[in-house]
């Protein structure tokens, strides 16, 4: 018998493949001294764990879009992105997009789905289950989405971009705790929880103002459909029927329904989400005891009951997160965030109201509608700061939520017909988000506790 490898060298030679391949007993291909392995592939998956690694690779997309779209290529990726693609045909029916509406209106409602699995979850078991814990970010949300979209308005009303007051009121969870998580320990746990929260209950605001003010030409048949379709997922859970692959089916129709239907495609997403159990089915074992198996049946049940010991909602939200955060959002940041820019063109759009209004809103406004409305709910008493949280890190925290991006540039789209506006809009998205993510950062990193 062979003693256990230790260190960086076995206690004996290995035998075997082992002798040339690089591994000791037990190992897998990633855990083993290929370089490969050692170099890229342990890096990789330590990376892809890291906080900030999504709103990295987010903003590497868009620094991609907004250099491509301003060399020679920059005709071609436009006109990439406009194909027309048939995803079926049935008799009359056919069902045809633009590749960046597919990316807009198909993957992002997976992206939003994650949210719906998220705001679940936190319903259930997180922050948002306790009430005294979640009023006060919830109601500094609500501040940091009122004040924005009235900041817009004051500049906006009755002109060429008052469709746009949205825009302004959105922040993107990726950048803003990515940079929270960029700060290290400059940031305490309970400041992040407080962001997350207020994003979460900010994202609820988001999806609402999508379903009733951007949704256009409703079609009462098709919206049928969707409710009906939602109602035989809650039939089904109600029933026990716990076969995920029904439920993909049924909501791929539900989305189908909702894209049809008029109301915006993505609120398919969040509603599945939410729809989603946040509960074990199987209590957790305080003893776990394998027993060998004697059949592929006993194996299947051993499976079964491992798997159901831990909520759907949080296996999904696991499964499909790194492809929402490392595929689709920087997939619809280098579909949307091509925007050709010169001098003349820049200076334009960032004086032109839209522009000036977007960044008073994400600037100016999420801060101080967070940080007043806070300081309201906690005076009153309808709820407790985190502890070790100071009014000036809440004031930091709210500066970070004034980067919309992700879901500004997608309120863009929605809120604009006119290509030449939304593009002064989404201009003015990113120079305010960039502007914001500074600010924040500055402000949190002075706000540290001194030691």
């Amino acid at each position: 018998m062979t003693s256990r490898p230790t260190g960086d060298a076995p206690a004996e030679p290995p035998e075997g493949p082992a002798a040339w391949t690089g591994y000791s007993d037990g190992q897998t291909w990633i855990e083993s001294k290929l370089i490969v392995a050692k170099k890229v592939a342990r890096p990789l998956r330590h990376f892809l764990h890291v906080e900030a690694a999504g709103g990295i690779v987010l903003l590497m997309a868009t620094i991609a879009a907004l250099v491509l779209a301003n060399t020679g290529f920059g005709p071609s990726i436009a006109d990439f992105w406009e194909t027309e693609l048939t995803l079926f045909e049935v008799g009359s029916f056919h069902l045809e997009e633009t590749l960046v509406h597919w990316v807009n209106d198909g993957l992002m409602a997976i992206f939003f789905f994650v949210v719906g699995l998220e705001i679940k979850r936190e319903l259930v078991n997180g922050e948002l289950s306790d009430p005294r814990q979640a009023r006060i970010p919830a109601i500094a949300a609500i501040g940091g989405m009122v004040l924005p979209a009235v900041l817009y308005a004051v500049f906006n009303a009755g002109g060429d971009g008052s469709a746009g007051w949205g825009i302004p009121m959105a922040t993107d969870i990726a950048f803003a705790v990515g940079i929270m998580a960029l700060l290290g320990p400059r940031v305490p746990s309970p400041l992040k929880i407080f962001l997350l929260t207020l994003a979460i209950v900010d994202d609820i605001g988001a999806i609402v103002v999508i379903a009733i003010f951007y949704s256009k030409g409703l079609s009462f048949a098709w919206l049928g459909l969707g409710v009906a379709l939602l109602g035989l997922i809650v039939g089904l859970r109600l029933a026990r029927v716990w076969y995920v692959p029904v439920y993909v089916v049924i909501g791929v129709g539900v989305w189908l329904a909702f894209l049809e239907s008029g109301v915006h495609a993505t609120i398919a997403g969040v509603i599945l989400g939410m729809l989603t159990p946040a509960k074990p089915l199987r209590p957790k074992p305080t003893d776990i005891k394998v027993e060998p198996a004697t059949s592929w049946d006993t194996v299947r049940s051993t499976i079964f009951d491992a798997r159901e010991t831990v909520p759907v909602a949080e296996r999904l939200q696991n499964s499909i997160h790194p492809w929402s955060a490392f595929v689709i959002l920087p997939l619809f940041a280098f579909a949307n965030a091509g925007i050709v820019l010169s001098v003349s063109g820049l200076s334009d759009a960032l004086t032109s109201p839209i522009a000036i209004g977007i960044g008073a809103g994400l600037v100016i406004g999420k801060p101080v509608g967070i940080f007043v409305a806070a300081r309201i709910a906690h005076a009153l008493n309808l709820g407790d700061l985190p502890e070790g949280v100071s009014w000036k890190q809440v004031v930091g925290a709210g500066a970070l939520a004034g980067v919309g991006f992700t879901v500004s540039l997608f309120v863009s789209n929605l809120a604009f017909i006119d290509d030449d506006i939304a593009d002064v809009a989404k201009i003015g998205v990113l120079a305010a988000s960039a502007l914001a993510a500074v600010v924040g950062a500055a402000l949190l990193a002075t706000a540290a506790p001194k030691t």
